[in-house]
């Protein structure tokens, strides 16, 4: 969800020092018009809204995030635009009820940045990194009842199986999960680094040497079920579609295969037309394409972007257009 925004904090301000992902491109994708209305579901600390904002002349922009630490950033970052911008903190996949709530009927684009956001992670005590000791949290939004402490005392070895398996692609999971449980029975699981061990114990030595971090897949599974990262993802999209005015333009930055794969089926759903099986003489379902696919592969960063931000490396960029 949001940038992958560089932070500083100094006493209890956050300054964000952005680093929008693929920012030009997303610019350009969005084809943005300046009397149009734009929403940015995920504004994190405002990167990709302060370039969008400062296109607009007579147009307006709503900036959704569930991060309430974000929403005080961006609300500082785009301060210059407050004539046009209007902030919002709810969650992506609410972007017809915030709209309905704004008066908004159509929109001319929309803009979502998937995934985790580097304040998220660069902020110990929000316990989403493996490199620093912190209670387990993970929440994106703080008003969220299910935090990764939940997830990794109370959640049966089969439902941990399940979740590492499918939202991590942890081909040790059955192992984790295991020693999670064995762990939890001595005392509960408080901390990243708790965990981090119990991970680093499952994995054989030779499998951790090489590759990413050994606890990176689970980390990323648990955070997903804590924040219900992919399950929101089709029904964003169908509501923004749904928003969308002819030749508005949606554009989504995913950073893992699991969102990249909900998008383009997305996309795909939304771009098919009759649905009736080939041997009907006419069509009796009525289903005609509400969108076209304007980036038929994902956009991904230059290797001037990647020399400066090495986080993008994962990242990539599907754009859309309503017929």
């Amino acid at each position: 969800m949001c940038d992958l925004d560089r932070v500083e904090q100094s006493g209890s301000e956050v300054n964000f020092n952005h680093r929008s992902v693929l920012l030009d491109e997303c610019i350009e994708g969005l084809d943005i018009k300046p009397d149009g209305i734009y929403v940015d579901g995920t504004a994190g600390g405002g990167g990709h809204s302060y370039h969008i904002a400062k296109r607009l002349t007579t147009g307006r922009l709503i900036a959704i995030d569930q991060d309430e630490t974000a929403i005080a950033a961006a609300a500082k970052r785009l301060e210059e635009f407050s004539d046009r911008v209007t902030l919002v903190r709810s969650n992506f996949s609410k972007i017809e009820e915030v709209c309905s709530d704004l008066g908004i009927e159509k929109i001319d684009g929309v803009l979502m940045d998937l995934g985790v956001s580097s304040y998220q992670l660069d902020t110990p005590e929000r316990g989403f990194s493996y490199n620093a000791d912190a209670p387990l949290d993970m929440r994106m939004d703080n008003r969220n009842p299910l935090t990764a402490r939940r997830v990794v005392n109370e959640y049966s070895e089969a439902e941990l199986r399940r979740v590492i398996f499918d939202f991590g692609e942890e081909k040790f999971g059955a192992k984790i999960a295991a020693n999670i449980v064995k762990a939890r029975e001595q005392a509960p699981v408080e901390t990243t680094g708790q965990l981090v061990e119990i991970i680093k114990e499952s994995i054989p030595a030779a499998a951790r040497r090489d590759g990413p971090h050994p606890a990176k897949r689970t980390f990323q599974a648990i955070r997903i079920e804590v924040n219900s990262e992919l399950s929101v993802i089709a029904p964003a999209i169908e509501g923004a579609v749904k928003l969308l005015g002819k030749g508005g333009r949606i554009a989504i930055i995913t950073f893992h295969s699991l969102e990249d794969r909900l998008v383009k089926q997305a996309y795909a759903a939304q771009a098919q037309g009759c649905t009736c099986p080939r041997e009907f003489p006419v069509c009796v379902c009525g289903n005609k394409p509400k969108l076209k696919v304007v980036t038929r592969k994902p956009i991904l960063p230059s290797d001037k972007e990647l020399e400066e931000n090495p986080r993008s490396r994962s990242a990539k960029l599907r754009v859309a257009e309503k017929i």
